[in-house]
């Protein structure tokens, strides 16, 4: 008896692991295809309704991973960036310029487009607002932390956490600029500019 229970459980959980994967699946494709609409569309244009069809499945099976729109896109937001981040901690150590032109481009690709997007329309929408604002916060700080590590930044020296905290303002200020521009070579200058000053005062 306890032979054919072990079975008929070890059966039903076999059945259940693809079920799984496929929900997994989905849920991973309504994601990547909420930043895209948002990078491409902006807020207004990226319904429930158009990320589905973007991710190939009905309205109801997104509705049933995402009840709602705001639930999808901090959602989608909030994937990406934490793949960047695990992007950014599997970097080996290198140079200065390195690390500072892979921070950049964390706010020079989709991504950043799409928050963009997301923290204009949290700016509007009252019921958005504070969980952009608790995502932008939680966001900021591992981006920081992590810049610390590949800097190797000694924050308890006076003025070392501002001088990283301006290196990722400084990198925004160039993810905003390039929305309109891509103007590589300038950003190119600046990184090398921004390394060589990290160099001199981080020692």
């Amino acid at each position: 008896m306890g032979v054919v229970t072990s079975t008929a459980a070890a059966r039903a959980a076999a059945a259940k692991a693809p079920k799984q994967d496929r929900s997994r699946a989905t849920r991973q494709r309504l994601l990547e295809a909420a930043v895209a609409c948002l990078a491409e569309r902006g807020w207004a244009g990226s319904t429930v309704s158009v990320v589905a069809e973007r991710a190939g499945v009905s309205r109801g099976a997104a509705q049933h991973h995402f009840p709602t729109r705001e639930d999808l896109f901090t959602a989608a937001v909030e994937y990406v960036a934490e793949e960047r981040s695990q992007a950014l901690r599997a970097l080996p150590v290198q140079s200065r310029a390195a690390v500072v032109a892979a921070l950049v481009d964390l706010y020079t690709g989709p991504l950043f487009r799409a928050a963009l997007h997301l923290w204009v329309a949290a700016s509007n929408e009252e019921q958005l607002r504070p969980r952009v604002t608790e995502l932008e916060a939680r966001v900021g700080r591992e981006t920081h932390r992590i810049a610390v590590e590949l800097l190797g930044a000694d924050e308890s020296r006076p003025g070392v956490r501002e001088t990283v905290q301006g290196l990722l303002d400084m990198a925004r200020g160039l993810g905003l600029a390039n929305l309109l521009t891509d103007d590589r070579t300038r950003r190119d200058r600046v990184v090398a500019q921004w390394a060589a000053l990290l160099d001199e005062s981080l020692g």
